[in-house]
């Protein structure tokens, strides 16, 4: 009889390359489980604690570390050591006192920033689809895998329906409360998150292309002065007039 459902082993040389492991010291790696974020855009918890933060050398420390309770994932005690952690998600550890948020980084693919207390109290999410549901209702779904409820009071003259693809919410972790809003269009402040200008931000200037939405463009002026050209679908809004989460310098 055949396997049934996804492997449940991953080789390191399979392994996405951005992840710090090295890949001839043993055959296999983590496999993160099915979640939020796919494996090429994901890192285990495990790898994030023993290899990126190095608080421990192997495995079963790194997993009795989890299995206590002392790593929070946007405000959540995860427990998994499998748990794929992505873009904008955020990684805290109380009793150090760290917290960290997951941003794309230009060679390695994504990166833990380094930010303040009252900066881990909230995440950004771009919505990715949005569908009505029973009572004439808005369910967006957003990037990390969230779905999240707008009621209509008038199903009529839905008022409430301000949020298009792309839009990003800040939401409180982890409450999940809509804090504010951010409409994708020109002018706003953005992060590219995939390409080759990925971990590059700034206004953009202009939106340009047809109307399918996959092949539009966006120009940006980046931090450092150059404009830059990447499709809508890499690019995430981080802010109206200034950003909203701090970001490294490159």
């Amino acid at each position: 009889m055949g396997r049934k459902g996804p492997p449940k082993h991953l080789k390191r040389f399979a392994s996405p390359a951005f992840w710090p492991i090295p890949k001839k010291a043993y055959t296999f790696t983590v496999r993160p489980l099915p979640g939020p974020h796919p494996i090429e855009d994901s890192i285990p918890l495990l790898i994030i604690i023993r290899d990126i933060l190095k608080h421990c050398e192997t495995y079963r420390e790194a997993k009795k570390i989890i299995k206590k309770g002392e790593i929070l994932v946007d405000g959540r005690i995860i427990r998994e050591e499998k748990f794929p952690v992505g873009l904008m998600d955020v990684v805290s550890i109380p009793s150090t006192g760290e917290n960290y948020r997951v941003l794309p980084d230009p060679v390695k693919g994504l990166r833990l920033h380094p930010i303040e207390k009252e900066e881990a109290t909230f995440k950004l999410c771009r919505i990715e689809n949005k569908t009505m549901v029973k009572g004439g209702n808005i369910q967006l779904n957003l990037h990390d895998g969230r779905n999240i409820l707008i009621k209509v009071t008038n199903p009529a003259k839905p008022e409430e329906d301000v949020y298009d693809v792309l839009d990003v919410i800040k939401i409180g972790v982890p409450d999940q409360n809509i804090q504010a809003h951010i409409k994708f269009r020109e002018g706003i402040q953005a992060l590219i998150i995939k390409g080759k200008n990925r971990g590059l931000y700034g206004r953009i200037n202009k939106i340009e292309g047809p109307i399918q939405r996959e092949y539009k463009t966006a120009i940006i002026e980046s931090f450092n002065g150059n404009l830059v050209r990447a499709n809508i679908t890499y690019v995430f809004a981080i802010g109206e007039n200034e950003q909203l989460i701090s970001l490294p310098k490159w």
